[in-house]
């Protein structure tokens, strides 16, 4: 009797593939955490590839000091849950600011408080990369998320300033990967790149996985500014003449609070309930993203300049 993959097992064995063939042929990977549904999925996969034993390297996650506060408590417990235990190394973009390796983006009368910080990661996940001599670090992008992210291979080549061609990426025939390089360079590696969003969701729905309340239907303060949905916080001031409304909403995405848009949402309340939406749904998670409206090549100029 011949047994047939489902769609969702041949996702999980090629990342697990991808996954450890990052942990054979690189010294001193790194796992990059965000507590989003992306790198939790990754994380869970991770474990996967090397169960019975421990993840074998750290996680890194890079935080604005603009993130939910549900996300970083999430992050916190997931990370040192005694099922995954895993050593979790935290930057600061505070930090880099403070140290004078980059410059906090000031407000405006009509975004008043903090500019966002989220293209500053970039300096301090290189920062991060160096200290720890990491020559290679995995994340959980895929190729349906923007454009530039669909430029990637597996394996992506970053030089010696971490920096990205993408005119300069290695063949990979027959999931043969190279991940030669000199000192200071490293490879960037995306296991989930095969997989889309209903992807994510239906893994997690099938393996019953752990999320951040964020992605479901809740109730709290926000504004709207430019046309998104902002969540009211410390970083996210209103501007005369915004209204504070207290609505119900759930969020596609969770990174930073000031370039995060939610998005109206009532009666969303389990896993199965967001995989019924997005089957019905044309629009990118990444839409409701500010920083990604800048151009069509905003993110993969980011990307260039080391940008996860």
């Amino acid at each position: 009797m011949s047994y047939r993959l489902s769609h969702l097992d041949e996702l999980e064995a090629e990342a697990i593939y991808v996954i450890r063939e990052a942990y054979a042929q690189l010294e001193r990977p790194v796992l990059l955490f965000s507590g989003g549904k992306d790198s939790i999925v990754l994380a869970t996969l991770a474990a996967r590839a090397f169960h019975p034993g421990p993840v074998p390297f750290p996680f890194l996650h890079i935080d604005t000091g603009h993130n939910f506060e549900e996300t970083i408590a999430f992050r916190d417990r997931f990370c040192g849950s005694g099922a995954l235990g895993v050593r979790l190394i935290v930057r600061t973009v505070e930090a880099s600011i403070a140290d004078g390796r980059v410059r906090e983006p000031a407000g405006s009368a009509r975004h008043p408080g903090p500019g966002s910080r989220n293209a500053l990661q970039t300096v301090t996940l290189l920062d991060a990369i160096r200290e720890f001599r990491f020559d290679g670090a995995l994340g959980g992008a895929r190729r349906d998320e923007e454009k530039a992210r669909a430029k990637e291979r597996f394996f992506s080549f970053r030089d010696s300033h971490g920096q990205w061609d993408p005119r300069n990426q290695r063949p990979e025939l027959w999931m043969t990967f190279n991940a030669q390089k000199s000192p200071g360079e490293h490879i960037r590696v995306f296991p989930l790149s095969n997989w889309t969003e209903l992807d994510i969701w239906r893994y997690i729905e099938r393996e019953q996985i752990e999320l951040p309340r964020l992605y479901f239907s809740h109730r709290r303060k926000t504004i709207v500014r430019d046309g998104v949905i902002l969540a009211v916080c410390d970083a996210v001031v209103p501007a005369p003449g915004e209204q504070v409304v207290e609505r119900s909403v759930r969020f596609r995405t969770i990174g930073d609070t000031t370039c995060t848009g939610a998005t109206d949402s009532d009666g969303i309340a389990t896993v199965a309930d967001i995989v019924g939406e997005l089957r019905t749904t044309r629009s990118s998670e990444r839409g409701a993203r500010v920083d990604d409206r800048t151009s069509d090549a905003s993110m993969e100029e980011r990307k260039r300049q080391g940008y996860f």
